[in-house]
């Protein structure tokens, strides 16, 4: 209210949430899990409170030594929740913010309190997400997923990543993707995508592509190493096509085709080289795949080239057992020998 977060009051809020529910709003996240009582477990963090909605809530709750309305006035959210259908997304107020402040006392006492709240709003029957950490050590992103299932009873969890380094502003949606394919490989619902830009300003339009991109490789890693129905469908399109030459079937089945297009004609922009048997990593001469085609025309599919090695291996030991019997020949055909001290 006017920049000043001592003004919020319940009603005020309670108002503006009708109003926005009234508007159609599917999901609203409500830091409801930011506690009194948990806003000094972050005092000695590398980062603090990094959660905008945390930060305030907990700003409001320091400046009028109460308990924060979003969490005494709960159940009447609840109640104004299930009259309009609207599912809940339990903010995650007090996430880690660096690596360093991962699975702290602050994080894990919020996540206790999400788990509570999400029985109350099942119990108004209200939908409920958990919304769940954005920087944690990569050995540890498999313990938030596991602690968030059993603490919030199976509750839908989606998460910013997280990130598994704090080194890299400019590819954060990288570091994140990393660790956002391991916590959706072990269940986790949704993935909220990172750009470029995380923690260096506004993204504009090719920031948000690069960070769906990178969150849609992310989703389908995930689906591969849980061996979802048909995941590999599309990788053995693409890598089929890229290994008969089709190149514009190869570019079209990626996440990507623009960036693949303008990759390949970079070096070989000419029309004709979408026909090639080469690109210009190896050139026409020495492209392996163009080598192993050229080995199946010579030599045959699998049977027959099994075949030739198993007459070559035949062949080997015929050679060398002919060897050994003219050396014999040449020692005197003696079964025993003479051994020299």
């Amino acid at each position: 209210v006017e920049d000043d977060a001592s003004k919020l009051s319940w009603e005020l809020f309670r108002d503006t949430v009708i109003e926005q529910c009234e508007q159609g709003v599917d999901y609203m996240t409500i830091h409801a899990g930011v506690l009194l009582r948990y806003v000094p477990l972050t005092a000695n963090r590398v980062t603090g409170i990094v959660s905008r909605g945390g930060s305030i809530m907990a700003e409001w709750c320091l400046q009028h030594h109460q308990e924060s309305f979003l969490y005494t006035h709960f159940e009447e959210l609840c109640e104004i929740f299930a009259k309009y259908d609207v599912a809940f997304s339990l903010g995650d107020g007090l996430r880690p913010g660096s690596l360093a402040d991962a699975n702290d006392a602050a994080q894990l006492s919020e996540l206790m309190t999400l788990g509570e709240l999400t029985k109350i709003a099942w119990k108004h029957d209200v939908q409920v997400m958990i919304e769940g950490p954005g920087h944690v050590p990569f050995d540890t992103v498999r313990m938030n997923i596991e602690m968030e299932k059993a603490i919030c009873q199976n509750a839908p969890f989606y998460t910013l990543g997280p990130l598994t380094t704090d080194t890299a502003p400019g590819y954060d949606h990288i570091t994140s993707a990393i660790g956002g394919v391991e916590i959706a490989r072990y269940g986790t619902a949704m993935l909220c995508y990172v750009t470029p830009k995380e923690h260096l300003g506004l993204p504009n339009k090719d920031d948000v592509k690069q960070g769906v991109i990178a969150y849609k490789i992310a989703c389908h890693a995930a689906d591969l190493a849980k061996h979802h129905p048909h995941a590999m469908d599309r990788d053995n399109a693409i890598s089929k096509a890229r290994f008969e030459f089709r190149w514009l079937d190869q570019f079209n089945l990626s996440y990507d085709p623009d960036t693949a297009i303008a990759f390949h004609d970079e070096t070989l922009p000419a029309e004709p080289a979408k026909m090639a048997h080469f690109c210009s990593m190896c050139g026409p001469k020495f492209c392996s795949m163009a080598i192993s085609q050229n080995i199946r025309k010579r030599f045959g599919g699998a049977a027959q080239q099994e075949q030739l090695v198993e007459e070559a291996r035949s062949q080997a030991i015929a050679d060398g057992m002919k060897e050994m019997s003219k050396k014999f020949q040449e020692s005197g055909s003696s079964l025993y020998q003479s051994v020299k001290a």
